[in-house]
């Protein structure tokens, strides 16, 4: 177990409040102590949080698969792309890329014509949930470009 200890004032922490709050979805919390601490210059928040790093092992790290060789060259270049728009949300929301979508749904989802809300559920392992959360991503992007 390890411990973070945040300081954030009360007036002019949104900057601060924000880098706390990435912090937390990266890790594992176990617990958050808050305490309000004021004195003549003004307040602040301090917070310690208790947590335990995330060893995430996702699927394909298990037995990896190399999408070049499995997809056709046209699938492959739209996974590629699909890669990159999955890991700038990741990056964005401070969460494995995998989270999203694993590689091989991605790959699913790169053999399909056009992507859509419906047919995106038609693939292994992508639910309504992950719709609902992720799928406008996927559907606005250029990929749909006339790849029918």
């Amino acid at each position: 177990m390890q411990i973070k200890i945040f300081t954030i004032p009360i007036l002019g922490g949104e900057a601060l409040n924000e880098e706390m709050n990435r912090f937390l979805r990266a890790k594992k919390v176990l617990q958050v102590e808050s305490q309000l601490v004021q004195h003549d210059q003004g307040g602040f928040w301090s917070f310690c949080v208790r947590y335990v790093e995330q060893v995430y092992e996702s699927p394909a790290q298990k037995g990896k698969v190399d999408y070049k060789e499995v997809l056709d060259k046209a699938s492959f270049e739209r996974y590629s792309k699909l890669r990159e728009l999955r890991n700038r949300l990741a990056q964005e929301e401070a969460i494995p890329a995998f989270a999203i979508f694993s590689n091989e749904e991605l790959a699913g989802l790169a053999k399909l014509q056009r992507i859509t809300l419906s047919n995106m559920k038609s693939i292994k392992g992508i639910g309504d949930k992950k719709v609902e959360k992720y799928g406008q991503y996927f559907v606005t992007e250029p990929l749909n470009e006339k790849s029918q």
